[in-house]
Protein backbone atom coordinates (compact mmCIF):
# COMPACT_ATOMS: atom_id res chain seq x y z
CA UNK A 1 0.00 0.00 0.00
CA UNK A 2 1.18 3.46 -0.48
CA UNK A 3 2.37 4.65 3.00
CA UNK A 4 2.51 8.47 3.66
CA UNK A 5 1.81 9.53 7.15
CA UNK A 6 0.43 12.57 6.28
CA UNK A 7 -2.18 11.96 3.25
CA UNK A 8 -3.16 15.35 3.00
CA UNK A 9 -5.43 14.55 0.33
CA UNK A 10 -7.34 11.76 1.17
CA UNK A 11 -10.85 11.74 -0.02
CA UNK A 12 -9.47 14.20 -2.85
CA UNK A 13 -10.08 13.87 -6.61
CA UNK A 14 -8.01 15.10 -9.31
CA UNK A 15 -7.56 15.62 -12.69
CA UNK A 16 -4.41 15.86 -14.64
CA UNK A 17 -4.32 16.88 -18.31
CA UNK A 18 -1.08 15.37 -20.25
CA UNK A 19 -0.41 13.05 -17.82
CA UNK A 20 0.99 10.06 -19.03
CA UNK A 21 4.64 10.87 -19.60
CA UNK A 22 7.37 13.62 -17.63
CA UNK A 23 6.16 16.19 -15.50
CA UNK A 24 2.46 15.10 -15.95
CA UNK A 25 3.22 11.34 -14.90
CA UNK A 26 5.64 12.42 -11.59
CA UNK A 27 2.16 14.91 -10.41
CA UNK A 28 -0.35 12.05 -10.90
CA UNK A 29 1.74 10.02 -8.55
CA UNK A 30 2.35 12.15 -6.29
CA UNK A 31 -1.13 13.30 -5.85
CA UNK A 32 -1.68 9.58 -5.80
CA UNK A 33 1.22 9.06 -2.99
CA UNK A 34 -0.68 11.71 -1.10
CA UNK A 35 -4.25 10.35 -1.25
CA UNK A 36 -5.81 11.33 -4.36
CA UNK A 37 -7.90 9.65 -6.32
CA UNK A 38 -6.60 11.04 -10.06
CA UNK A 39 -7.69 11.00 -13.57
CA UNK A 40 -5.31 11.86 -16.09
CA UNK A 41 -5.75 12.41 -19.80
CA UNK A 42 -3.33 11.37 -22.37
CA UNK A 43 -3.57 11.69 -26.27
CA UNK A 44 -1.67 9.38 -27.92
CA UNK A 45 0.61 7.28 -25.48
CA UNK A 46 -1.58 4.56 -24.56
CA UNK A 47 1.10 1.97 -23.02
CA UNK A 48 2.65 4.75 -21.07
CA UNK A 49 -0.96 5.40 -19.40
CA UNK A 50 -1.36 2.17 -18.66
CA UNK A 51 2.06 1.41 -17.13
CA UNK A 52 1.38 4.79 -15.48
CA UNK A 53 -2.28 3.43 -13.87
CA UNK A 54 -0.82 -0.07 -13.12
CA UNK A 55 2.53 1.53 -10.82
CA UNK A 56 -0.09 3.84 -9.09
CA UNK A 57 -2.31 0.82 -8.13
CA UNK A 58 0.70 -1.29 -7.34
CA UNK A 59 1.69 1.35 -4.73
CA UNK A 60 -1.88 1.58 -3.42
CA UNK A 61 -3.00 4.27 -4.58
CA UNK A 62 -5.95 5.12 -7.50
CA UNK A 63 -5.77 6.17 -11.14
CA UNK A 64 -7.58 6.71 -14.12
CA UNK A 65 -6.59 6.82 -17.76
CA UNK A 66 -8.73 8.99 -20.07
CA UNK A 67 -7.86 9.06 -23.77
CA UNK A 68 -8.95 13.33 -24.83
CA UNK A 69 -6.96 15.29 -27.27
CA UNK A 70 -6.66 18.96 -25.19
CA UNK A 71 -6.77 20.41 -28.68
CA UNK A 72 -10.01 19.53 -28.51
CA UNK A 73 -12.37 21.77 -26.41
CA UNK A 74 -15.47 18.75 -25.89
CA UNK A 75 -13.13 16.23 -25.19
CA UNK A 76 -11.57 18.14 -22.53
CA UNK A 77 -15.15 18.62 -21.53
CA UNK A 78 -15.75 15.18 -21.36
CA UNK A 79 -12.95 14.09 -19.48
CA UNK A 80 -14.10 16.50 -16.76
CA UNK A 81 -17.40 15.08 -16.52
CA UNK A 82 -16.08 11.63 -16.53
CA UNK A 83 -13.47 11.87 -13.73
CA UNK A 84 -17.08 13.27 -11.90
CA UNK A 85 -19.01 10.64 -13.13
CA UNK A 86 -16.49 7.95 -11.86
CA UNK A 87 -14.97 9.35 -8.78
CA UNK A 88 -18.42 11.53 -7.42
CA UNK A 89 -16.38 15.34 -7.13
CA UNK A 90 -13.77 17.01 -8.33
CA UNK A 91 -11.25 19.31 -6.18
CA UNK A 92 -8.19 19.47 -7.93
CA UNK A 93 -7.30 20.14 -11.45
CA UNK A 94 -3.88 20.54 -12.81
CA UNK A 95 -3.22 21.87 -16.40
CA UNK A 96 -0.51 20.23 -17.39
CA UNK A 97 -1.10 19.07 -21.49
CA UNK A 98 1.15 21.29 -23.44
CA UNK A 99 2.70 21.73 -26.98
CA UNK A 100 6.23 22.77 -28.07
CA UNK A 101 7.06 24.73 -31.32
CA UNK A 102 10.15 26.84 -31.05
CA UNK A 103 11.22 27.81 -34.87
CA UNK A 104 12.14 30.89 -36.43
CA UNK A 105 9.54 33.63 -36.47
CA UNK A 106 9.49 34.29 -40.04
CA UNK A 107 8.40 30.43 -41.11
CA UNK A 108 6.54 29.93 -37.91
CA UNK A 109 3.22 28.40 -39.47
CA UNK A 110 -0.42 29.77 -38.71
CA UNK A 111 -1.02 25.88 -38.04
CA UNK A 112 1.73 25.33 -35.12
CA UNK A 113 0.39 29.29 -33.55
CA UNK A 114 -3.00 27.60 -33.95
CA UNK A 115 -1.83 24.38 -32.13
CA UNK A 116 -0.01 26.33 -29.56
CA UNK A 117 -2.84 28.53 -28.20
CA UNK A 118 -5.61 25.28 -29.12
CA UNK A 119 -3.52 23.17 -26.33
CA UNK A 120 -1.58 25.61 -24.04
CA UNK A 121 -3.94 28.56 -23.45
CA UNK A 122 -8.11 27.44 -25.05
CA UNK A 123 -7.89 23.74 -22.86
CA UNK A 124 -6.50 25.51 -20.09
CA UNK A 125 -9.63 28.17 -19.89
CA UNK A 126 -11.61 25.32 -20.89
CA UNK A 127 -10.33 22.58 -18.27
CA UNK A 128 -11.03 25.38 -15.41
CA UNK A 129 -14.49 26.40 -16.76
CA UNK A 130 -15.95 22.80 -16.47
CA UNK A 131 -14.18 21.83 -13.40
CA UNK A 132 -15.16 24.78 -11.11
CA UNK A 133 -18.49 23.97 -11.87
CA UNK A 134 -17.92 20.61 -9.46
CA UNK A 135 -15.66 22.30 -6.81
CA UNK A 136 -16.56 23.57 -3.79
CA UNK A 137 -14.63 25.50 -0.77
CA UNK A 138 -11.18 24.72 -1.01
CA UNK A 139 -11.03 23.70 -4.82
CA UNK A 140 -7.96 23.87 -6.55
CA UNK A 141 -6.82 24.74 -10.33
CA UNK A 142 -3.00 24.57 -10.98
CA UNK A 143 -1.41 25.47 -14.38
CA UNK A 144 1.77 24.19 -15.62
CA UNK A 145 3.18 26.99 -16.99
CA UNK A 146 6.91 27.91 -17.88
CA UNK A 147 9.71 30.12 -17.11
CA UNK A 148 9.71 31.54 -20.40
CA UNK A 149 6.98 33.51 -19.49
CA UNK A 150 9.66 35.30 -17.98
CA UNK A 151 12.87 34.93 -20.22
CA UNK A 152 13.07 33.38 -23.78
CA UNK A 153 16.63 32.53 -23.89
CA UNK A 154 17.06 32.06 -27.28
CA UNK A 155 15.49 32.80 -30.97
CA UNK A 156 12.35 31.16 -31.76
CA UNK A 157 10.64 30.86 -28.79
CA UNK A 158 7.67 33.94 -29.33
CA UNK A 159 5.05 31.86 -29.37
CA UNK A 160 5.53 29.06 -26.64
CA UNK A 161 6.67 32.34 -24.55
CA UNK A 162 3.03 34.05 -25.45
CA UNK A 163 0.97 30.94 -24.62
CA UNK A 164 2.79 30.89 -21.00
CA UNK A 165 2.44 34.24 -20.28
CA UNK A 166 -1.49 34.01 -21.00
CA UNK A 167 -1.49 31.57 -18.13
CA UNK A 168 -0.24 34.60 -16.05
CA UNK A 169 -2.83 36.86 -16.59
CA UNK A 170 -5.48 34.18 -16.69
CA UNK A 171 -4.85 32.68 -13.28
CA UNK A 172 -4.79 36.35 -11.83
CA UNK A 173 -8.39 37.14 -13.42
CA UNK A 174 -10.19 33.38 -12.46
CA UNK A 175 -8.15 34.21 -8.68
CA UNK A 176 -10.71 37.31 -8.44
CA UNK A 177 -13.81 35.01 -9.80
CA UNK A 178 -13.24 32.14 -8.20
CA UNK A 179 -11.75 33.78 -4.78
CA UNK A 180 -15.33 34.31 -3.27
CA UNK A 181 -15.96 30.45 -3.52
CA UNK A 182 -12.92 29.45 -1.96
CA UNK A 183 -10.96 27.87 -5.00
CA UNK A 184 -7.30 29.22 -5.69
CA UNK A 185 -6.19 29.25 -9.21
CA UNK A 186 -1.68 29.49 -9.47
CA UNK A 187 0.51 28.66 -12.17
CA UNK A 188 3.34 26.60 -11.53
CA UNK A 189 6.20 28.07 -14.07
CA UNK A 190 9.22 25.08 -14.44
CA UNK A 191 12.82 25.71 -16.15
CA UNK A 192 14.67 22.96 -17.95
CA UNK A 193 13.38 20.04 -16.43
CA UNK A 194 14.45 16.06 -17.35
CA UNK A 195 11.76 14.83 -19.51
CA UNK A 196 11.59 13.41 -23.06
CA UNK A 197 10.87 16.55 -24.40
CA UNK A 198 14.37 18.55 -22.60
CA UNK A 199 16.59 15.68 -21.64
CA UNK A 200 18.78 16.32 -19.21
CA UNK A 201 21.77 15.19 -21.44
CA UNK A 202 20.35 17.01 -24.75
CA UNK A 203 22.38 18.97 -27.51
CA UNK A 204 20.99 22.00 -25.83
CA UNK A 205 21.39 21.32 -21.94
CA UNK A 206 25.00 22.76 -21.87
CA UNK A 207 23.66 26.34 -22.46
CA UNK A 208 20.56 26.39 -20.82
CA UNK A 209 22.62 25.67 -17.92
CA UNK A 210 25.02 28.35 -18.46
CA UNK A 211 22.72 30.65 -17.75
CA UNK A 212 21.25 28.73 -15.03
CA UNK A 213 21.96 29.43 -11.25
CA UNK A 214 21.70 25.85 -10.00
CA UNK A 215 23.44 24.43 -13.13
CA UNK A 216 21.57 21.12 -13.88
CA UNK A 217 17.39 20.10 -15.14
CA UNK A 218 15.07 19.61 -12.57
CA UNK A 219 13.35 16.51 -11.79
CA UNK A 220 9.95 15.71 -12.49
CA UNK A 221 9.57 14.88 -9.32
CA UNK A 222 10.58 18.32 -7.52
CA UNK A 223 7.99 19.93 -10.02
CA UNK A 224 5.39 17.44 -8.55
CA UNK A 225 6.35 18.57 -5.33
CA UNK A 226 5.29 22.11 -5.70
CA UNK A 227 2.45 21.41 -7.11
CA UNK A 228 1.57 18.95 -4.26
CA UNK A 229 1.89 22.19 -1.76
CA UNK A 230 -0.42 24.38 -3.92
CA UNK A 231 -2.95 21.26 -3.76
CA UNK A 232 -2.76 20.45 -0.41
CA UNK A 233 -4.53 22.39 3.13
CA UNK A 234 -1.28 24.83 4.01
CA UNK A 235 -1.95 26.44 0.13
CA UNK A 236 -5.27 28.16 1.06
CA UNK A 237 -4.08 31.55 0.68
CA UNK A 238 -1.86 31.33 -2.51
CA UNK A 239 -3.58 32.20 -5.25
CA UNK A 240 -2.95 34.27 -8.18
CA UNK A 241 0.39 33.26 -7.89
CA UNK A 242 3.39 32.71 -10.59
CA UNK A 243 5.64 30.09 -9.08
CA UNK A 244 9.06 29.70 -10.22
CA UNK A 245 11.02 26.37 -10.13
CA UNK A 246 13.49 26.96 -12.24
CA UNK A 247 17.28 27.04 -11.10
CA UNK A 248 17.45 30.41 -11.10
CA UNK A 249 17.17 30.62 -15.23
CA UNK A 250 14.80 33.74 -15.17
CA UNK A 251 16.89 35.33 -12.12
Amino acid sequence: MMKNENQRLSQKVAIVTGGSRGIGAAIVERLAKEGASVAFTYASSEDAATMLVERVAAAGGKAMAIRSDAADAKAVQDAVKQTVDVFGRLDILVNNAGVLHWSPFETFSLEDFDKTVAVNVRSVFVASQAAAKHMGDGGRIINIGSCNADRVPSAGGGVYAMSKSALVGLAAGLARDLGPRGITVNNVQPGPTDTDMNPQNGDHAPGLHDIMAIRRHARPEEVAGMVAYLAGPEAGMVTGANLRIDGGFAA
